[in-house]
């Protein structure tokens, strides 16, 4: 868990690099040198942005291959001007931005050999999953959760973002489940 001090800072990265981005129309260059040790170790995280209560970008890592600060930058800059399902935010509409910052634990493989298998293994409420076989891939954070609470439906409409029918199933499907620390 990170400190209140250290949710802070990174909620503001994420608010200055979408500032940047409005001025700049590129990522926020970050300087590890003066940040806190728990937010210059290398950590994955998502940033997910609401307006008026919906949903108005999401982007993310799913490994940890930068610093959790680059890492937010990143993916708020994603956010609000690459994330191909809403048009880029705008200075009228910035303030008033709610930005939620999801941390992700390391994936973890699910050994299974069916959705059933999968479905008894999986905890609501708690996992992220990521599904992928071959180029098709896809996630979900523990968040969407409250919009899907069936596991079922879930891992269907999981199937679904990745491209694949929500009948399929392979001997190469590969499942893993994360938790995230999420503000």
């Amino acid at each position: 868990m990170l400190a209140k001090a250290d949710r802070y800072l990174l909620k503001k990265i994420a608010r200055d690099a979408i500032y940047y981005g409005l001025s700049n129309a590129q990522p926020m260059p970050i300087d590890t040198h003066s940040l806190p040790p728990n937010v210059v170790v290398d950590r994955a995280s998502f940033v997910t942005l609401y307006l008026a209560g919906a949903l108005r970008g999401c982007i993310g890592s799913l490994k940890a291959t930068r610093s959790l600060a680059e890492d937010v930058a990143k993916n708020a800059y994603a956010a609000a001007f690459e994330d191909p399902r809403f048009e880029p935010v705008t200075k009228s509409i910035a303030t008033d931005l709610e930005i939620h910052i999801s941390i992700l634990s390391q994936a973890v493989i699910i050994d299974c050999d069916s959705e059933k298998d999968l479905l008894r293994q999986l905890h609501p409420g708690n996992d992220g999953l990521i599904i992928e076989d071959g180029s098709f891939r896809a996630t979900f954070l523990p968040a969407v959760w409250d919009a899907i609470p069936n596991p079922e439906r879930f891992v269907h409409e999981l199937k679904r973002k990745a491209g694949l029918s929500k009948e399929y199933w392979s001997d190469t499907i590969q499942c893993y489940r994360y938790s995230t620390e999420t503000f």
